[in-house]
C-alpha cells in the first residue's frame, strides 16, 4: 500500500529558532509519513545557536537548516502550513498564499533570552510545546479527515500547551 507523505510548512518571522525546531520535530515524529521545511517571511539569515542545542540534548539533527524566505520553497505543493510565531507577544504572523490547510500554532520565542539557565529554560518549554503538538499532528488519522476537519483539529492542537 502506497501510503501519501503530507508535505509540512513551519513558518515563522525570522526562520532562526521556533520554525526550525518544528521542522525538525515533524521530520522526526513523522517518521516519513510527514516531510517538513521551515521558512520565514524575513528571514535573518542564521541559525539560532540555542536552538541547535536544544536540538542536540534531544538527539535530533542540527546540521542542514538554512534560514530561509519562503520563496525558496516555490514550488512545493504544501499540504499544511504551521505559523508558530507568538501572536500574544504581538508578533505578526506571516501569511503564505496557498490552499493548504493552515494554523497557527503560536510559541514563545525563546531567542531573546540571555544567560545560561535562563535560556535552556525558554529553549525547552518552546521545544516541548512543539514537540506534544507535533506528536498530535502525526496521530492525526490524516487520510480521513477533509480539509475543514484537519484545519480544526490543527486548531484544536494549537490550543494545546503540552
Amino acid at each position: 500500500m502506497n501510503e501519501k507523505t503530507y508535505k509540512v510548512l513551519v513558518l515563522c518571522t525570522g526562520n532562526s529558532c521556533r520554525s526550525v525546531m518544528g521542522e525538525a520535530l515533524v521530520n522526526h515524529l513523522g517518521a516519513g509519513r510527514f516531510q517538513a521545511w521551515s521558512a520565514g517571511s524575513n528571514p535573518i539569515g542564521r541559525i539560532n545557536a540555542g536552538a541547535l542545542a536544544t536540538l542536540a540534548r534531544h538527539g535530533l539533527p542540527t546540521e542542514g537548516y538554512v534560514s530561509k524566505s519562503w520563496e525558496a520553497l516555490e514550488g512545493i505543493d504544501f499540504d499544511i502550513l504551521l505559523a508558530v510565531c507568538d501572536s500574544a507577544a504581538g508578533e505578526a504572523c506571516p501569511v503564505y498564499l496557498s490552499s493548504a490547510a493552515r494554523a497557527n500554532w503560536g510559541v514563545a520565542d525563546p531567542g531573546h533570552h540571555t544567560g545560561t539557565p535562563e535560556e535552556i529554560s525558554a529553549f525547552e518549554a518552546t521545544f516541548a510545546t512543539l514537540k506534544h503538538r507535533v506528536q498530535r499532528l502525526v496521530e492525526l488519522p490524516m487520510d480521513s479527515l477533509s480539509r475543514e476537519e484537519l484545519c480544526a483539529e490543527l486548531d484544536r492542537i494549537g490550543q494545546e500547551m503540552g
